[in-house]
């Protein structure tokens, strides 16, 4: 959508005392618009299109903040009926691109203040180790570590195709909170993760903050601190940068796909990491759930004085790229049909781009990334990066998944007695975000 013309007066016949006077009057109008605006926060006057707003914006009705501390937006934070209004608001506050672009600049700088990443941390040679790989049946497996920040090890599973043909799609798969086989290593991470390699895809499974191979560094307790939205942040740039140094890697077919906590990984990174071309949230994405853990809504990415974003409008950052929604019946992502999805199709109606948001709704269905998540993945992924999908189809079209080895938790451990984690590994939260912090004040002396 573009700004509106300018105002004319062609067409108006008559005499030269109404002219002036109209011409006067036009004039006193646009004045009085221009006072009105100067005592709105943030806006100013545009004179082609009128008042327009900096995207400054904290809409009425929100639960109250606390006197002290950050204002934190945990779990349920807003009912239903809220979640919706709030979105509603959000289009009438930003009824074009121009105002919406406005709220789009100042959301992502309060996100990346809200995680603790301003300035961005300096970069540091990723030192990546790539060990035991597996050939299987039309992709191999291989453990992986890099260095987010010195000394510590970021842990994944790095799924190519056997016959690639570069350049290749590069895909992020993040995971989240799951009691039974955890993470990474659950059937639903690698049955996505081979099927995609598969079709000729690399795809990267990384471990969550204090999970997997991270506890060995950590301990688990790690996880359940606020600085896991922090540090999984930046894991997940930086697990970019890894996929992208890999030979044959196509910088213009990146994606990233999680669920639940890493759907929220995965609408986080796109929001703030342009090198993301597509992005598959699943069972995630909610007008009025915020996400349960901290790793989700323990900083202030969500609201401050003069910002306020649901996970809806935190995803809706990803306009105009392509995104798929996947919700079901049994969560928060319940009503996305009639809530979350209408409002993303008119915010990517802005750009033109409508076409490029999609929903897939599972009524019967509950809070996972099982098999009819993933065919929904696996189409959405394959039209938009010119994948191949019939490596996992069946004569009669049907995914077939069979071909897929499920490997026991063992084998995708990065560190085992053969390459134990090294020694000088940092072995705390504590230590992590110091170093981390070392590497902004880095970032910010090289900017002077």
């Amino acid at each position: 959508m573009t700004a509106p013309p300018p105002n004319t007066e062609t067409g108006c016949n008559t005499n030269g005392l109404f002219r002036y006077w109209f011409l006067n009057m036009k004039t006193i109008c646009q004045l009085i618009g221009l006072a009105l605006a100067l005592t709105l926060p943030g806006c100013a006057w545009n004179h082609s299109s009128g008042k327009t707003c900096s995207g400054k914006w904290v809409p009425a009705g929100l639960p109250a903040v606390p006197t002290n501390g950050p204002a934190l937006c945990p779990g349920y934070y807003l009912k239903p009926e809220q979640g919706k209004v709030v979105l509603d608001a959000a289009l009438a506050k930003f009824p074009d691109r121009a105002s919406r672009d406005a709220y789009a600049h100042h959301l992502r700088e309060r996100i990346q203040q809200g995680t603790g990443l301003t300035p961005w941390p300096q970069r540091t040679p990723l030192n990546a180790v790539i060990r035991q790989r597996r050939a299987l049946d039309g992709y191999t497996v291989e453990n992986v570590a890099f260095e987010s920040v010195p000394r510590y090890y970021v842990t994944g599973n790095l799924y190519r195709p056997l016959n690639a043909h570069a350049p290749c799609a590069v895909i992020l798969a993040t995971h989240g909170h799951w009691k039974e086989i955890p993470g990474r290593f659950s059937a639903d991470m690698q049955y996505r993760c081979a099927a995609l390699a598969r079709m000729g895809a690399m795809v990267f499974s990384v471990d969550m903050f204090g999970h997997g191979d991270s506890i060995l560094e950590v301990g688990a307790e790690a996880h359940k601190h606020p600085f896991s939205l922090t540090i999984q942040t930046w894991d997940n740039m930086r697990a970019l940068d890894f996929l992208l140094s890999l030979p044959g890697a196509d910088p213009e077919r990146v994606a990233v796909t999680g669920e639940s906590g890493g759907g929220t990984q995965s609408f986080l990174l796109t929001a703030l990491d342009s090198r993301v071309k597509l992005s598959v949230p699943v069972v995630m994405v909610s007008s009025y759930f915020f996400g349960g853990c901290p790793c989700e809504s323990g900083l202030p990415i969500h609201r401050s004085e003069d910002h306020f974003a649901n996970n809806a409008m935190i995803a809706a950052l990803a306009a105009p790229r392509p995104m798929l929604l996947v919700s079901d019946g049994a969560d928060w992502t319940k009503d996305t049909p009639a809530s979350e999805f209408p409002f993303l199709q008119k915010i990517y109606g802005y750009y033109n781009a409508a076409a490029k948001v999609a929903n897939v709704h599972l009524p019967d269905e509950k809070h996972d990334y099982g098999p009819s998540k993933r065919e929904a993945m696996y189409q959405f992924v394959s039209e938009r990066f010119h994948l191949n999908l019939a490596a996992i189809q069946k004569p009669n079209g049907e995914i077939d998944e069979s071909h897929i080895t499920i490997e026991e938790p063992g084998l995708l451990h990065v560190f085992d007695e053969a390459y134990p984690l090294p020694q000088n590994a940092l072995r705390s939260a504590a230590t992590v975000e110091s170093t981390l912090k070392k590497l902004q004040a880095e970032a910010s002396e090289r900017k002077l």
